[in-house]
């Protein structure tokens, strides 16, 4: 069942273990309800029973203040920190291993939404808008308005989000620091730790 590895995925997350302690205290916080009521929806959407999909997303709008759209495709380790002024369109196509902060918005722009690979992170407040694509093995500052596609293994940041930090994983690093120095006369400044 994705929710029991949704659960793990957040204990491993929030307090760097699995154990029955653990997966007690994960199953506490705010953020796991969410969960619940998202894979719940997602079930229900499945074997089209929609009647009841409606009633499991209007729980979760009700109860955790987190609205993600019926048809929001998420895969396997879903992990919803804190689930307050979450929205999610219900078209937006995500891989697995995804973390949201709240107040995250992802949502459409003329009917287009985002697709994320596998392994994000998006940090609180953060929008991520129309049809963007991004990469997997990315992280989303706080409050980054994303409106632009986002390459792998990079982190972006600030309104409108730019790349803050290319992670070394990624194997065209020097290929991709090159670009960027020469499209963003700000990106070295970033590179360097420093802030606007």
């Amino acid at each position: 069942m994705k929710f029991w590895e949704d659960l793990k995925a957040k204990s491993d997350w929030c307090y760097g273990n699995v154990s029955a302690r653990t997966l007690l205290k994960t199953c506490l916080t705010d953020g796991t309800m969410a969960m619940f009521w998202y894979r719940l929806m997602q079930w229900a959407s499945h074997w089209k029973l929609f009647p009841l999909a409606m009633i499991f997303n209007k729980c979760n709008a009700i109860f955790c203040q987190c609205i993600i759209g019926r048809g929001a495709d998420f895969g396997r380790r879903l992990v919803i920190i804190h689930s307050q002024g979450i929205v999610i369109n219900g078209s937006v196509i995500a891989g697995e291993d995804v973390k949201l902060e709240h107040q995250v918005t992802i949502g459409a722009e003329r009917n287009v939404s985002p697709i994320l690979g596998s392994d994000i992170f998006i940090g609180a407040g953060a929008k991520v808008i129309g049809p963007v694509h991004v990469g997997s093995h990315s992280k989303i500052g706080a409050n980054a308005v994303v409106v632009k596609n986002v390459t792998p293994y990079t982190t972006v940041g600030g309104i409108p989000a730019r790349v803050l930090k290319i992670h070394p994983e990624c194997p065209s690093t020097k290929q991709e620091n090159v670009i960027r120095s020469e499209e963003d006369p700000t990106y070295n400044q970033y590179q360097k730790g420093s802030v606007l």
